[in-house]
């Protein structure tokens, strides 16, 4: 999703700074032996796509930390965060900051944002156009129906001149906010995990990269995407998220290190997301405030 929010601005300038100065939320590099997880000493991180090739890279670089992980998979957005709040896995990484505030937001939670990871750019994809300037007005478009990703596909969809939002659209849009009359497609909202498979009743689909290539595209198959190096992407930066007590786990904390700067993670990344995500190392105490101020606008537009 674009973002042109103005209570955002200030946490996302702050965090595009951060970004450049390219810092690491990482642990001591003396911290101690791993601490236990939910079961015994094997820490459970709930993902969704564990077939994604930066996993394999990550299990066997926190293997030789001594670290004994079991990555745990989740088939859709919408279990990885009630999975961690009830203690069923340690840390999840799936999400950016906005769709962790909405969840806080939503359930009364706590969750924090431990370290940060990539931002991907969203993307628009076609299986019945090769040009977004080719989509005929009147056809319908599909975008994901969970708030933060709904938001930003709404976003996506006014840059690329299909759709206009009333106020110019902000992270909190939702199908309420698409002016029809001056749209040049209907939009309908399906499950994230979903609108791949609607591709071929719709024009086009706003498609998480989660799910591009398990849809048998590439992401240079996109029609349209979003600049994920934009400032504005800031509540769009991807990250691990862990129970509120756990923040200072110096275990986590290395795990965190070890994807962020570990070779081989870096390169399942890139190849996992068709080189499109740019790195983002933040320290921890500006993904917390920046969590923070995020969640304060969702509370506020509520």
């Amino acid at each position: 999703m674009s973002r042109r929010f103005t209570t955002l601005a200030a946490a996302a300038a702050a965090v595009a700074l951060v970004a450049g100065l390219a810092g690491c939320a990482s642990a001591d590099a003396d911290a101690d032996k791993p601490a236990s997880g939910a079961d015994g000493d094997v820490i459970k991180i709930g993902v969704v796509g564990k077939s994604d090739p930066q996993w394999p890279a990550f299990e066997k670089a926190a293997e030789a930390a001594g670290i004994d992980i079991e990555l745990v998979d989740f088939g859709s957005y919408e279990l990885p965060n009630p999975a961690l709040t009830e203690g069923e896995i340690d840390l999840n990484q799936f999400q950016h900051v906005i769709y962790l505030a909405q969840y806080n937001q939503a359930s009364g939670e706590d969750l924090a944002a431990i370290g940060s990871t990539q931002t991907y750019p969203l993307g628009l994809y076609s299986s019945k156009y090769d040009d977004v300037k080719d989509i005929e007005k009147g056809e319908t478009v599909a975008v994901p129906d969970d708030a933060s990703n709904q938001a930003r596909g709404l976003l996506v969809l006014q840059s690329a001149g299909l759709i206009e939002l009333k106020d110019g659209g902000s992270p909190f849009s939702d199908l309420n906010d698409v002016d029809e009359a001056k749209s040049k497609v209907k939009v309908t909202a399906l499950e994230a995990a979903l609108t791949p498979e609607a591709l071929p009743d719709v024009a086009a689909a706003i498609i998480n990269n989660d799910f591009v290539e398990q849809a048998g595209l590439t992401f240079d198959d996109a029609l349209f995407t979003d600049d994920a190096s934009d400032p504005a992407a800031a509540p769009y930066v991807n990250i691990f998220a862990s129970r509120a007590e756990d923040v200072d786990n110096k275990t986590y904390l290395k795990l965190i290190e070890i994807f962020q700067t570990d070779e081989a993670v870096q390169k399942g990344l890139s190849e996992s997301s068709g080189g499109t995500g740019v790195t983002v190392q933040l320290p921890q105490a500006d993904l917390e405030k920046t969590l923070a101020k995020v969640q304060k606008d969702v509370a506020d537009n509520s």
